[in-house]
């Protein structure tokens, strides 16, 4: 069993369904649902996969001494161009199951500022941070099963969800059982992502167990969650990244199922996309060798499967994603519309290494963390 097959879940392999050079995205809704999951041979639209110019910004951050960045595993902006990094780093503990998040703010010019929430409760192992429109800083945390709210001078507004127990017997890593344990109110499983509408009303995507999207209001009461394990509409594996459109429509990175699924705000399913453009000869993974067919099967690892995803401002907003290997980012319409592509896995500035988390404050402007690499790039697309 390969590496990524481990770590992977049921899904279609795209490399052995035909597709020629040119690349499409198969667009599904309503009724149509049903034909989203057949082959892509069928029911598919063809259009040309233009690669997008882009500038690389050497070193948008600078670390302060003796401080260092583990995995960054997300990147957000506030509405004063200030960047906050999560990052898997500051460990304490063994070498297995170590406390692994760090959340570090630098101003726009890359000057660090400050650390916030230094030896919090709640840091486990750092998985996503947003900001609202309030400059509110939101972090989730997949080791603690608990997501956070900052204030925007740093400190702790609200709580969701709750940590396991030091003194309980049974605290320690969650088990995978297929399917998964009934989910509960208010609580969560390796929980990944957050986003808001106009409202201010919260969601949640929950996450690598309990495979659904939750919703709170405002004063942060808890209102509904949607979605179970599975394949069809509304059902996920693994949503690992929400955003929202102006319109309120949600969109889930359902990354195992290797598709974005678009909601409106009370969970009704609109319509699904997956992103389908042919691999380049000799595309290397950005770690190990380029991963095997039931890698690509199983959903994480296949190409165009979304591990990423974020939407810039308006008027005319676009939708970003990213997958893992070959390492690429897409420029997409909010329908589906492909409209480009961009950069490949690998270690030098405009290659990547899993992009776990993006932000997008303008339409050719992007910051995305890497895993693998251990940093942020600030990204400048040609218009």
């Amino acid at each position: 069993m390969s590496q990524y097959h481990s770590m992977s879940c049921p899904c279609c392999a795209i490399e052995q369904r035909g597709l020629d050079r040119r690349g499409f995205i198969r667009l599904a809704g309503g009724a149509a649902a049903a034909l989203a999951l057949m082959p892509l041979s069928a029911h598919a639209q063809d259009q040309t996969v233009p690669s997008i110019a882009f500038d690389s910004i050497p070193n948008p951050v600078h670390l302060p001494r003796d401080v260092y960045f583990g995995e960054c595993s997300g990147v957000a902006l506030n509405s004063h161009g200030h960047i906050f990094v999560l990052s898997r780093g500051n460990t304490t503990g063994p070498a297995y199951a170590a406390a692994a998040a760090q959340l570090l703010e630098f101003a726009p010019n890359g000057k660090f500022i400050r650390e916030i929430g230094h030896n919090l409760y709640a840091w486990s192992f750092a998985h996503s941070v947003k900001v609202d429109r309030q400059d509110n800083i939101w972090v989730t945390d997949k080791g603690s099963d608990m997501v956070i709210k900052f204030t925007p001078d740093g400190r702790v507004a609200m709580v969701f969800g709750r940590k396991q127990e030091a003194a309980d017997e049974e605290t320690g890593p969650l088990k995978h059982p297929n399917p998964p344990l009934p989910s509960e109110p208010g609580r969560f499983r390796q929980v990944t992502d957050v986003a808001w509408d106009d409202a201010g009303n919260t969601y949640i995507s929950d996450g690598y167990i309990n495979s659904r999207v939750a919703k709170v209001d405002r004063d942060g009461n808890w209102l509904k969650s949607w979605g179970e394990r599975g394949t069809g509409p509304g059902q996920f594996h693994t949503p690992h990244s929400i955003a929202l459109d102006a319109d309120g429509h949600v969109y889930v990175a359902d990354r195992s199922n290797r598709r974005i699924q678009v909601f409106d705000g009370e969970g009704n399913f609109q319509r699904q996309f997956t992103i389908d453009v042919p691999v380049p000869a000799g595309a290397r993974a950005a770690i190990g060798y380029a991963p095997d067919e039931a890698a690509i099967a199983a959903g994480t690892f296949a190409p165009g499967s979304p591990w990423a995803i974020c939407i810039s401002p308006g008027p005319n907003q676009v939708l970003y994603s990213a997958d893992a290997f070959p390492g690429r980012i897409y420029k997409m319409t909010l329908d589906g519309k492909l409209l480009g592509v961009l950069g490949e896995s690998g270690k030098q500035l405009k290659q990547f290494g899993w992009i776990h988390q993006m932000a997008c404050p303008s339409e050719n402007t992007l910051f995305v963390a890497e895993l693998l690499n251990w940093r942020v790039q600030k990204l400048i697309l040609h218009a």
